[in-house]
């Protein structure tokens, strides 16, 4: 029998990517899938129902009802999931662990829940790994915002009234987000420097235009990930930090740890050193800022510098995003069919290390 895929509208608020558009969708039917959708499930993304049902999907006012494979976004509720069928998969970016309920719920109901946030961050994952293609949006739009928060220009202009000097933009962080802010702030003319404490990335942050920010600190970690830095280090860090944030005009802090809270580089006395109409935009207001003054979800002033909390910046640039993020998931689950039948093969890592709870499998 062909394998049912399941995908309801998002629930959460402010959401509106969608885990499947028209062109996945017609390719998990050529793969043999049966596809149900709710109605409405791509408007936030502009993806209309017609052009779903020529893609050849089903709409149906439940469709996770049954569903052997259900594809999301943001995790569904607690209550949703206990609603799926006993032994389902559940394929997004799940947290489980970020909520008893939720977990209970997953483990409760024999799901097959695999968070992609937990997927190896090898070559092979490259083109199912959401958390980078999300990340690039989120960079981006962090940008958008800011240039919009400044009372200035971004590029250099010759005028009649004289020559307008550019503004300095600091980008702290060189993962994905961090890369594409570089990127978006040097397109729109600023003169841009990236900050990271992994050395590694300064020839990343120079290919595309900008200047590495040394402050003398290294924490190079594992995975492409940086290590926390000592007492001593971070203080080191943030004296040098300070002094060069007197000069910058637009600050865009993208700085994360996966599974933990944002570590907190930018404090109140840096914030409080730096030039009246500066703008500080902390796309790490998710797991609580970057900047210590970052209220997650607001934006606010304090001491004439402007401090904006964007949340689900992704979600802002729904329609590529969800192109992306479809994209995504749907070479994840490619893995799990084989001639249109659901099929786990637990010698594929990707598979092994991405699945929630983790299996113990024989030797």
């Amino acid at each position: 029998m062909a394998v049912n895929i399941g995908v309801a509208r998002e629930s959460v608020a402010g959401e509106r990517r969608v885990a499947l558009t028209p062109e996945t969708c017609k390719k998990l039917v050529a793969a043999g899938a049966t596809v149900r959708i709710e109605s409405g499930i791509g408007d936030g993304a502009y993806f209309p129902d017609q052009a779903y049902v020529d893609a050849g999907a089903h709409v149906t006012a439940h469709p996770r009802e049954g569903a052997d494979i259900v594809l999301c976004v943001q995790p569904p509720s607690a209550a949703a999931i206990g609603s799926l069928k006993s032994g389902a998969v559940l394929v997004g970016s799940l947290q489980p662990q970020a909520d008893p309920a939720r977990g209970e719920a997953i483990t409760s109901r024999g799901i097959v829940a695999f968070p992609l946030e937990k997927l190896p961050r090898t070559t092979r994952a490259q083109a199912m790994d959401v958390l980078s293609s999300q990340a690039g949006m989120a960079g981006y739009k962090a940008v958008l915002i800011a240039a919009q928060l400044a009372p200035r220009f971004f590029p250099m202009l010759t005028t009649a009234a004289g020559t307008i000097r550019p503004s300095k933009v600091l980008v702290v962080g060189a993962g994905v987000a961090g890369l594409q802010a570089i990127a978006t702030a040097k397109r729109l003319g600023a003169a841009v420097e990236g900050f990271d404490v992994r050395p590694e990335t300064r020839e990343q942050i120079e290919s595309l235009g900008g200047k590495f920010l040394d402050l003398g600190v290294s924490a190079a970690g594992e995975g492409g990930y940086a290590r926390a830095l000592t007492d001593e280090e971070r203080a080191l860090q943030q004296q040098r930090l300070a002094d060069h944030l007197k000069g910058i005009d637009v600050v865009v802090c993208t700085a994360a740890v996966p599974g933990r809270a944002a570590p907190k580089i930018i404090s109140a006395a840096m914030v409080a050193g730096m030039k009246p109409g500066s703008v500080v935009v902390d796309l790490a207001a998710e797991t609580g800022g970057n900047c210590e003054l970052t209220q997650p979800g607001e934006t606010i002033e304090h001491n004439g510098v402007t401090i904006a909390g964007p949340l689900n910046l992704a979600s802002m640039g729904a329609q590529h995003a969800s192109e992306m993020y479809a994209r995504n998931v749907y070479n994840f689950v490619s893995l799990l069919l084989k001639d249109g039948a659901l099929a786990f093969d637990w010698d594929d890592e990707l598979l092994a290390k991405t699945v929630w709870p983790e299996r113990v499998v024989a030797a």
